[in-house]
């Protein structure tokens, strides 16, 4: 929908006696003058005029959703008027056949009137709803859909029970507690002082050994125990090198690669 729905239809004596806003169609599409009335025992006729905007006429912005055309005998449909008149005192509209509008709120309107045109009887135009007849000239009309707003979602008010459920915190802006030392100060001192490598307020740089209790190997304990200078006790143990260790512990992975290199069995 690109044009702006109608908001109101009118009669008036010439293009210039309709009040601001409004818009006569003083010609047909063919290009003849769109005078209804004259010819019919009238010197003067009037024109049909139109407007999209809002007026003390219309001040709550209702839009056209449809427009007909009623002998003198036939009701008022509900929810339809009578197209307002903005003549001066020598003009009549004639009673024969009257024009209606139906105007409803635009929130509540699916399909709305955007243009209206007048033509000859014997003319055709394509895309157009023919409303009826009056004077000679055939009323047409062409109507969309609306396009609505789509509505905000509202905020949810949360009680204070609910917000208790909450796992998120009260005050997000305030910085995230750290979380207890799971050991002792002796360890929480050596984890400050290998921060470079395993930062403590982490739980995942915490290396795989914390937590693991230290015990001696039990061919050790008796010497412990008898011992009365630790001096005597480490004595015994040998300080390996990184070079003896690799020595040590070297493997080649000679039958895996071998194992490896070996081609799978032909089928024959």
């Amino acid at each position: 929908m690109n044009a702006p729905p109608l908001t109101g239809l009118g009669w008036t004596s010439a293009a210039n006696v309709a009040p601001a806003g409004w818009t006569a169609i003083t010609t047909t599409v063919e290009g003849v003058p769109a005078n209804f009335g004259k010819g019919f025992a009238q010197k003067s006729g009037y024109y049909l005029c139109f407007t999209s905007a809002v007026n003390s006429a219309n001040p709550a912005g209702d839009i056209i959703s449809d427009v007909v055309i009623l002998s003198d005998k036939s009701p008022l449909p509900s929810g339809y008027v009578y197209v307002k008149g903005f003549l001066d005192p020598k003009t009549s509209v004639s009673k024969k056949k009257m024009l209606c509008v139906k105007l409803i709120p635009l929130g509540a309107a699916d399909l709305a009137v955007l243009e209206i045109l007048v033509t000859s009887k014997s003319k055709s135009l394509p895309n157009y709803l023919r409303i009826g007849e009056m004077s000679g000239f055939a009323v047409w009309c062409k109507k969309d859909h609306v396009l609505k707003p789509k509505p905000l979602p509202k905020p949810r008010k949360i009680n204070l029970e609910m917000k208790h459920l909450s796992l998120e915190p009260d005050n997000t802006d305030a910085p995230p507690e750290r979380p207890p030392p799971p050991f002792g100060p002796k360890r929480q001192a050596t984890l400050k002082r290998h921060e470079s490598i395993h930062e403590s307020s982490n739980v995942y740089g915490i290396s795989a050994m914390d937590g693991v209790p230290f015990a001696l190997h039990p061919k050790f304990e008796n010497s412990v125990n008898s011992s009365t200078n630790a001096s005597s006790f480490f004595k015994d143990f040998h300080i390996k090198s990184l070079t003896d260790i690799e020595k040590e512990y070297d493997y080649s992975f000679v039958v895996e690669r071998t194992a490896a290199a070996r081609l799978p069995p032909t089928i024959s």
